[in-house]
């Protein structure tokens, strides 16, 4: 089963990733190899990051988006993850690229519920840092913020900003993952953490484990969880690997290089 999901808690309607044609294959040791991620800056806008919890590892360096002094800005953070959305999907970052550099903005308040003006703040810091790459296992639903979203996207996407986008979970229109310049995701049901699959019918790009998959939760915890919140950072976790190698590359070679080691591609025996 491949399901395209759409909200972050409640399980959606099922697309098949059809076999495609590869004009030429690309190595998974050539991409990333042994790889860890050692270097490579990620910026997780999310609930927060329990940075004690042992599948983390330390090394977070946490903020907040919020309103004071009349008016929004990114400050330092002592609040941990306020919700454990947040430490799940850092966790699987680290589980993939274990020596990355991984930055919290947290956005989202105890219900998953976040302001519209706070992300598009930390959106406009993450991008202003230079991040390679940005997790957003989020969406926002309002009209009103898709043409300051899509500005950002483009933003990131021609500063050499990737942002690693989750598909809404159920059949409605949100962003910023719809937008062409951001690399969307979905789930699928497999295990294996490094399978991945690419997606001949956009708008989504590419599906990834994101099904009763085990991650991190605050309090050193553990729970098994499902949605494509959790299916990105497993890519996120592969671009931070393949940034390791290629640290010149940006989204459209990040984009590339992912739908040739996809696993149900096609290859020639040529």
């Amino acid at each position: 089963m491949r399901t395209f999901r759409f909200a972050h808690t409640s399980l959606g309607a099922s697309a098949s990733a059809a076999a495609i044609a590869s004009p030429r294959e690309i190595e998974r040791d050539w991409a990333w190899g042994d790889a860890t991620g050692h270097g490579v800056r990620v910026c997780v806008i999310d609930s927060g990051v329990d940075a004690d919890h042992p599948q983390i590892g330390g090394n977070v360096t946490s903020y907040v988006a919020e309103e004071a002094d009349g008016g929004w800005g990114v400050r330092p953070d002592d609040g941990g993850d306020v919700a454990g959305h947040g430490t799940a999907c850092a966790g699987v970052i680290r589980s993939l690229a274990p020596r990355c550099e991984l930055v919290s903005v947290r956005v989202l308040a105890g219900n998953l519920r976040g302001n519209g003006d706070a992300l598009i703040t930390a959106l406009e810091w993450a991008v202003a840092q230079r991040f390679p790459l940005i997790n957003v296992s989020l969406s926002s639903r309002k009209e009103a913020l898709k043409e300051r979203l899509h500005d950002l996207a483009d933003a990131a996407f021609f500063a050499g900003v990737s942002l690693i986008s989750s598909a809404h979970n159920s059949p409605v229109v949100s962003y910023p993952w719809r937008f062409p310049s951001v690399i969307s995701v979905g789930s699928h049901d497999r295990t294996d953490p490094e399978y991945l699959e690419l997606n001949p019918d956009p708008p989504v790009d590419f599906f990834a484990c994101g099904i009763n998959v085990g991650v991190a939760w605050p309090g050193g915890s553990t729970k098994v969880v499902s949605g494509n919140s959790f299916a990105t950072p497993h890519v996120t976790g592969l671009c931070a690997r393949i940034l390791q190698r290629h640290p010149e590359f940006r989204t459209p070679q990040l984009r590339h290089v992912l739908a040739a080691v996809a696993d149900n591609l096609v290859r020639s025996s040529k």
